[in-house]
């Protein structure tokens, strides 16, 4: 235990969020419609340095918590680093590399695929999902994309003699154990337990904490298990997420960022002194995500050369760019790139 928050804050408020506008789709010099959310950009002091929206309602960070998840599995002793420990914090394309990842947690275990409690699914990446199509294969648990992190919340029950057909019961030790270190790196006491896509439970915190608890992940001291996560997602950001998906592209680009993506518009990346991003887009939209967390990036000083293939995907008119999706000027007063 690090005891970040020996005493954490209140819960957020469960209230409708005050969105703020954060991206226009630009088509031909007119606005053509507003992507809404919120962006909270912090200081290696933790303070914040810029905020747009409502940064303090509680909202649900999807998979965007999963390094926090893993860290807690790691604090309960799970014995896991490199590439599956990245697994374990992954929302993974269901590539092979993923599926034969997840077998070897489970093998090590002593578990089989027959002891996940996730939902069955097809793989997440769109061209591997599109094989499976061709190949005639069903939905599994194995390619369910957080299968790696059912895997690793199953040998870390096994491991503290808990139950595990229930392991995803919010009242089981292993569920009340993250939730302890959830509260313990946001800072703040959840506000809402849910249960999320793959049937895991699912903690409502503030898009505030979320940065907080991503910038206590990067910068922490070597050797803890905020660092052996940090370490092994920043090394191996492909088995965390697949093949050309922007997550793993943004940590490539800048050195020794650490980011994680979740469904609903939420992303999050911090930098190894501190400074922390988090983003929600309201609608959920992808094509608003990467560009706003870009600009965000660049608020918190990163080099805009690094972020300029995040700049927003180009709108296309008869197959030609004729406009993009760019971050609103008081998130981005000096645009990544131009717009049509």
């Amino acid at each position: 235990m690090s005891g970040y928050s020996s005493s954490p804050a209140d819960a957020p408020l469960i209230r409708e969020p005050l969105h703020a506008p954060v991206a226009h789709l630009v088509r031909g010099g007119v606005v053509e419609g507003i992507h809404y959310g919120s962006v909270v950009v912090l200081d290696a002091d933790g303070q914040v340095h810029f905020q747009l929206g409502d940064i303090e309602a509680a909202f649900y960070p999807r998979s965007a918590l999963k390094p926090v998840q893993a860290v807690a599995m790691l604090r309960a002793g799970l014995p896991l680093d490199g590439e599956l420990l990245s697994l374990a914090a992954a929302s993974h394309s269901g590539e092979e590399r993923h599926l034969a990842g997840t077998r070897r947690i489970l093998a090590l275990a002593g578990l089989t695929e027959e002891d996940l409690r996730n939902v069955p699914d097809m793989p997440f990446g769109p061209a591997v999902r599109d094989a499976w199509v061709r190949e005639g294969r069903l939905p599994s648990r194995l390619a369910q994309n957080c299968s790696g992190k059912h895997a690793a919340m199953l040998w870390t029950a096994k491991l503290n003699g808990w139950s595990l057909e229930d392991y995803l019961d919010p009242a089981h030790p292993l569920q009340q154990a993250i939730a302890e270190i959830v509260e313990d790196l946001t800072g703040q006491h959840v506000a809402r337990v849910t249960v999320d896509g793959c049937g895991a439970p699912l903690f409502s915190i503030s898009l505030h904490g979320l940065a907080r608890a991503l910038s206590r992940i990067a910068s922490a001291a070597p050797g803890t298990p905020e660092t052996r996560v940090a370490d092994a997602m920043r090394e191996h950001a492909e088995m965390a997420s697949g093949a050309g998906r922007d997550v793993s592209a943004l940590m490539a680009a800048v050195p020794g960022l650490l980011a994680k993506d979740g469904f609903e518009g939420v992303q999050v990346a911090a930098l190894p002194d501190g400074r922390a991003i988090a983003v929600k887009i309201a609608d959920g939209a992808n094509r608003a995500r990467v560009p706003v967390a870009a600009a965000a990036l660049a608020r918190a000083g990163v080099d805009p050369e690094l972020l300029t293939e995040f700049a927003g995907e180009a709108l296309l008119g008869g197959g030609e760019p004729v406009g993009c999706v760019r971050p609103v000027r008081a998130l981005d007063p000096v645009p990544l790139t131009a717009c049509a």
